[in-house]
């Protein structure tokens, strides 16, 4: 029985290269860039960084957060007013397809919150929203660590106002 149990620890030993080798770290990337949202005619400006973790070849998790930088002249009633980005942030499951060693295109899922800031007549008001988020985009790497990255994302709000906006990103991407 001894020996047994020698000889089996010994295979673990001889074996547990081999299984480290079959288990790969996640891929991870990080971006930053312009993000333009769009609702009802209104357009404001952020700029977003995201972090991604490819887990396998075709599924990962990203995390994303922007802070406006453009904003929107607006009008109430006759009274003049600016809208705001503050920032948002979302969480996401990513499916990656590569195409070639330098192209993907990928979809994402996930959920989200936006806050929007209202200035008019010398009052402000701030709403915040929560979203379920979804998209769909393409990197291209010049080699292999940097690359560009487009995506659209829509945001489905669940709150009593609902609504829907959409995001058109363009990126800095490099693969870490």
């Amino acid at each position: 029985m001894r020996n047994l149990l020698l000889a089996t620890a010994a295979l673990t030993l001889l074996a547990a290269p081999a299984m480290a080798q079959s288990v790969s770290a996640p891929q991870v990337s990080g971006s930053i860039g312009y993000t333009q949202l769009e609702a009802d005619g209104v357009e404001l400006g952020a700029i977003t960084g995201r972090l991604n973790a490819k887990v396998s070849r075709f599924i990962g998790v990203e995390g994303e957060a922007s802070f406006g930088v453009k904003d929107e002249d607006v009008s109430f009633g006759g009274i003049d007013g600016t809208l705001e980005h503050e920032y948002d942030a979302a969480a996401y499951v990513v499916g990656t397809l590569p195409i070639s060693p330098n192209f993907e295109v990928f979809g994402r899922v996930g959920y989200g919150t936006t806050s929007i800031k209202t200035d008019v007549a010398g009052f402000s008001a701030s709403e915040d929203g929560e979203s379920v988020n979804y998209g769909a985009g393409a990197n291209y790497f010049f080699d292999g660590r940097n690359g560009v990255r487009a995506d659209w994302t829509r945001r489905d709000f669940q709150d009593d106002n609902g609504g829907e906006l959409d995001t058109y990103g363009l990126s800095y991407v490099r693969r870490f």
